[in-house]
């Protein structure tokens, strides 16, 4: 693993006993943490961690105590559908941004930001940051804390590193974040060569490899990465570097160092699942929550298997006349002498064990450890790619998990994913993979949405209550319409928008939906006009037809506008009976 280092004699004014120290004193801060972390290894995930001192030659799993697998399958279903759900490598799960709303609707800085997504996803797909977030979901499900390293590659330009608990240590600044990273590993004496050459190695490497040829000799090596406290800002070389990264063989001359380098960023991911206070290096999570569970189904399998033995095979005793070895296998036949009733062979005594009811306690006890580890909500999202279910649905069934992984989600996201966003941004930046920004976004400050399927059904669990208010204005507006007035549904859009991640540019500026409302006001208010004036007109030809003079409206409307009296209406003239 290379830092970013400048070569020159390695080691020179460095004094590595201050270095064993603080090695030392957070191995020694570990200590205390080491019982739990052993247990969850025995009763969880025996293909995890390592906590001997001597090389890791293999994981062996203990049959004997490990006799159900299902702890394990809930660390993998965990994994899965944290990777499925948080970072599929098959879906975009974060966005690039900016805070000013008006500049997200510049042409220049969309086509910029849409650019550099895009690259940086290309980058993680070639890389292999997606088994190392896997490998960092099963160490968090389990043990609560993880660690890997993320480096410069010439092919790939990152690739990470992962650790497992027990082989490192970690420490925390005043702000409660992990900015202190050593750990302890093994490489034989032909890698140590190769990796950092012949004139950096110990003399014992060196007569290994050159005068026995014993190259497969296995040497413990120490790796520490810190704050560079020493640093003259604004230098470039690696003694000047913000983290300062050095490595040396255990036991080797004081003055022996494999390599001297630095970071320009911290380069250590180190998630903790959660922390009871800020002073807590180590977190907590589902392996510590379900390890009672965990023993208590390994105690329950391993009765119901001792009872089935006994049950099929029970122990027996014999009669001093049965002659010979008892022949206890099925068809088996035994002789006894005829003379001495009832002998034979029987069991010793009668096991009797109601196998429905263990069965059952052996199955709440998995319902209880599938529950800690959120296994029915991880499998939903572990078969998103086989499934149509959307974030929605997610939300709907599992509402109060989802509120539950509240604060774990928001975690993961300032402890993992931005570091791990930021640092390859920065080697992106150095490698010439980033384009040069618009001018627009000079002095502005690139923001990360995160958009996946679980970001946006943990935003989704806030969305349902803002439905329900306006569908329940929206029945009150049938009785009083006034109820409207109560409600901002503008707000209410906005609101809505943010929560579910959608693009900033979808939605119009308040100046824009200004001019639109304008618009749409003065096109109803010229309708109202013209049906004013055709009504007008539709009434002056109404008038223009009434006749006179026959107490008609007209007739009114001019007797109140000249101040005379109605014309009497005249009768026509009757004709005298018998007049021709």
């Amino acid at each position: 693993m290379m830092a970013e280092q400048t070569k020159e004699k390695i080691g020179v004014g460095l004094d590595r006993k201050e270095f064993e120290r603080r090695v030392s004193a957070m191995k020694n801060e570990a200590q205390s943490w080491l019982p739990t972390w052993k247990d969850i290894k025995l009763y969880e995930i025996p293909t995890r961690g390592f906590f001997d001192d001597q090389p890791n030659k293999g994981q062996a799993i203990d049959h004997k105590t490990m006799l159900s697998g299902y702890p394990r399958r809930c660390v993998r279903t965990l994994a899965s559908g944290m990777l499925n759900g948080m970072t599929s490598p098959t879906r975009p799960w974060f966005r690039l941004g900016v805070d000013d709303p008006d500049l997200m609707e510049n042409d220049n800085v969309k086509l910029w930001l849409d650019i550099v997504q895009e690259r940086m996803l290309n980058v993680f797909s070639r890389s292999n940051i997606y088994e190392i977030f896997y490998s960092i979901y099963e160490e968090l499900g389990s043990f609560a804390t993880a660690a890997a390293i993320i480096v410069d590659d010439y092919d790939t330009v990152i690739r990470g590193y992962n650790f497992t608990c027990g082989e490192y240590w970690l420490s925390i600044g005043p702000d409660g974040r992990v900015n202190g990273f050593a750990r302890r590993y093994w490489m034989t004496a032909g890698q140590l060569v190769k990796e950092f050459g012949i004139d950096n190695v110990s003399p014992t490497v060196k007569d290994a490899y050159d005068l026995s040829k014993d190259v497969d000799k296995w040497i413990s090596v120490i790796h520490l990465v810190e704050e560079n406290d020493k640093r003259i800002p604004h230098r470039e070389d690696f003694k000047n570097m913000p983290y300062r990264s050095i490595q040396w063989e255990e036991g080797s001359p004081q003055d022996c160092f494999l390599r001297v380098g630095g970071f320009r960023e911290f380069s250590i991911l180190a998630p903790r699942w959660a922390t009871t206070t800020t002073s807590d290096i180590y977190g907590k999570g589902p392996g510590w929550d379900a390890l009672g569970d965990c023993k208590m189904l390994q105690k329950l399998q391993r009765k119901k298997l001792l009872g089935l033995d006994k049950t099929v095979d029970p122990a027996v005793q014999k009669d001093a006349s049965v002659s010979g070895e008892v022949n206890t296998l099925p068809g088996g036949v035994n002789t006894s002498s005829a003379s001495v009733p009832n002998a034979g062979v029987r069991a010793v005594y009668q096991v009797q064990i109601n196998f429905k009811e263990l069965e059952e306690t052996i199955n709440i006890t998995k319902q209880d450890i599938g529950s800690t580890f959120y296994v029915d909500l991880f499998l939903m999202l572990q078969n998103l790619d086989r499934t149509d279910i959307t974030a929605r649905e997610i939300a709907e069934r599992h509402e109060e998990k989802l509120l539950m992984l509240g604060s774990i989600l928001d975690g993961l996201e300032t402890q993992l994913f931005d570091p791990c966003i930021d640092i390859t941004f920065a080697k992106m930046l150095r490698a010439g993979l980033i384009p040069e920004p618009p001018v627009e976004l000079e002095g502005q400050d690139i923001k990360v949405e995160y958009i996946s399927v679980l970001a946006q059904a943990q935003k989704m669990v806030g969305t349902s209550a803002i439905e329900q208010v306006c569908g329940f204005v929206g029945d009150l507006s049938k009785i009083d319409a006034n109820v409207i007035d109560k409600f901002d549904f503008d707000e209410a859009v906005e609101t809505y928008a943010e929560m579910k991640g959608i693009p900033a540019r979808l939605l119009r500026s308040a100046e824009m939906v200004a001019v639109i409302r304008k618009a749409k006001q003065e096109a109803q208010l010229r309708v109202q006009q013209a049906q004013s004036g055709m009504i007008a007109a539709q009434g002056a030809k109404t008038l223009s037809e009434a006749r006179i003079g026959e107490n008609s409206a007209l007739d009114a409307v001019i007797a109140a506008m000249t101040g005379k009296s109605m014309p009497q209406k005249q009768e026509p003239a009757t004709q005298p009976a018998g007049a021709k």
